[in-house]
């Protein structure tokens, strides 16, 4: 697959499956977020599929059919191009940047929370750059992917006040932490993954768990028992700020 914005030279030749970024993109790009966000468009499962974007990270394949479609669909908008060889397509626009900066990063935070509102996203991922940028892809109950590229700590920002808030309750090592959940008002699974990639092909390696339950007002957080994983143990989240923190310093492990 061959990403290419401008026509111009791509700075190195991909390998197979692998987007090839045109010399200057990734710096411009760069540039451009740190004066303020830059919005990719909104996306469905199908056409994030049909050009290998952030594929490994769902959940569900759509159908053949749903993929001829939705190739069609990019190819009208022009996202999507024959490329010189009949194994490869140019992925352009703001698609085309989305994909690049997918392969470059090599951690995602997967957030996924209950107790939603009508036209709030389900669910949530972060993909952090080495220049403290960050993809950001937001999936609502229809299955819209909404992308984003955003400094780091405005991404974090808007993931902490998305997930569940509220006054800190007692690390409690006697609570059931099974009450907690069934009777939380708003609870949230976020699972931060390093994986390494070839071409458009992601291997997942190390994760950590965090579990995020709001009930009767007060904030729980609770994670996997390094002795039983099956178990979860509260531990104190020191308020929204420390939840942020928490999640800053496992995306810069």
């Amino acid at each position: 697959m061959s990403e290419d914005q401008n026509g111009t030279p791509p700075a190195s030749s991909p390998g197979p499956g692998e987007a090839s970024v045109p010399q200057g993109l990734v710096t411009a790009v760069v540039d451009l977020v740190n004066t303020g966000p830059v919005l990719l468009g909104a996306y469905t499962i199908a056409e994030l599929t049909a050009v290998d974007a952030i594929v490994d990270f769902l959940e569900a394949r759509p159908s053949d059919d749903e993929l001829t479609e939705a190739v069609r669909s990019l190819a009208a908008r022009q996202l999507l191009l024959a490329g010189s060889s009949g194994e490869e397509v140019q992925v352009r626009g703001d698609l085309g940047i989305a994909v690049a900066f997918q392969q470059r990063a090599r951690k995602v935070l997967d957030a996924r929370t209950t107790g939603t509102e009508p036209g709030e996203p389900w669910r949530i991922l972060l993909l952090p750059q080495p220049e403290r940028i960050c993809l950001m892809v937001s999936i609502d109950a229809l299955g819209v992917h909404q992308i984003g590229l955003y400094k780091l700590d405005e991404a974090l920002r808007t993931l902490t006040e998305w997930l569940p808030r509220g006054p800190s309750a007692d690390a409690d090592p006697s609570a059931d932490t099974d009450a907690l959940l069934n009777g939380a008002e708003r609870s949230a699974l976020v699972t931060v993954t390093e994986y390494t990639a070839v071409g458009s092909a992601e291997t997942a390696g190390d994760s950590t768990d965090l579990i995020l339950a709001r009930n009767e007002g007060r904030l729980h957080l609770l994670s996997p028992d390094p002795a039983h994983r099956d178990k979860l143990v509260p531990t104190n989240a020191g308020g929204d700020d420390g939840v942020r923190d928490r999640l800053a310093d496992l995306l810069a492990a």
